[in-house]
């Protein structure tokens, strides 16, 4: 007999923090182990199940360490910094990283994946830069972005222009001047949302360098409506591209940028993300960005 109860699966998640800082805060993700016989609709079920921004699916790869799969509470995506980090760091703990130097296969190609002291670092590709002039061609303007944030130019910080960046997702990064206009953004959600796929956008990357906000190399906040992100603790797909433009816009002899999220948040979720730039003849070439995970709790999720 076919009953509604006989059909019902079940999978364990794992809930793990990417990017803690000092083993506290990071990004909470949902990490499926063995996922090789979910189908795309299962995966997309059971992440909108989970709730969290990102869920990934980990499952073998016939070409590298493994294959993963992530999914937002919407949509497939084809990177995730912090669900990245969340599995190869549990991975790891469970001792099934036999070699430090491993790699993901994504719906976008290949990753490398480097472990190091129980940290845990992915690849992301040469930065390519979109600057407004060249928005306006898909019916966007720079006072079209800073409207949906709430601010005007007189926020800004400026040394460093707003600017799109893709280094695997595109973002655009936007430096604003001391910390009150970090706290202060309102974003426009709906705003964000139309830009953003006028755009193909992951979404905004709000930042200051600001001293008196963080001690790092900046403080970050991150808004992807489109997505069902309104606002995340860490993303380690948009701390490269800010990377990137830290390097290429103000200090380029720096190589290495320690990057904070989640502290505007309310409640806030500190989290730490380090990005290592690789510099080929002065330009970058590529980056790894990491930092570490740590498993909160499991749940049992049925579909």
């Amino acid at each position: 007999m076919n009953t509604q109860a006989n059909t019902v699966r079940q999978v364990t998640v794992e809930i793990v923090h990417g990017f803690v800082d000092g083993g506290a805060g990071g990004n909470p993700a949902g990490v499926v182990l063995e996922a090789d016989e979910l189908g795309e609709q299962d995966m997309q079920t059971v992440a909108a199940r989970v709730g969290l921004s990102e869920t990934a699916f980990v499952s073998q790869s016939k070409t590298e360490g493994f294959k993963l799969d992530f999914f937002t509470p919407n949509r497939r995506i084809a990177h995730c910094g912090h669900a990245t980090i969340a599995a190869f760091s549990h991975l790891d703990a469970l001792g099934r990283i036999p070699n430090p130097n491993t790699s993901k296969e994504t719906v976008d190609g290949p990753r490398r994946i480097l472990m190091k002291e129980g940290a845990a670092y992915m690849e992301q590709l040469a930065p390519k830069y979109a600057i407004p002039e060249e928005w306006v061609e898909k019916g966007v303007s720079i006072d079209d972005v800073l409207n949906s944030l709430g601010i005007n130019r007189h926020h800004l910080d400026q040394e460093i222009p707003p600017v799109l960046v893709n280094t695997g997702n595109s973002f655009i990064v936007i430096g604003l001047a001391d910390a009150d206009g970090l706290a202060n953004v309102k974003p426009d959600f709906a705003k964000i949302t139309q830009i953003s796929e006028r755009l193909d956008l992951i979404g905004y990357y709000v930042f200051t360098r600001d001293p008196s906000a963080t001690d790092r190399d900046a403080t970050t906040r991150m808004f992807a409506p489109r997505y069902a992100i309104e606002e995340e603790a860490a993303t380690g797909m948009a701390a490269g591209p800010l990377a990137c433009v830290l390097h290429d816009f103000v200090v380029s002899s720096q190589r290495s940028f320690q990057i904070e999220q989640g502290v505007f948040m309310n409640p806030a979720s500190p989290s730490l993300i380090k990005v290592d730039l690789e510099i080929d003849n002065g330009t970058i070439s590529g980056l790894l960005a990491g930092g570490f995970g740590k498993v909160m709790c499991s749940r049992r999720i049925s579909f």
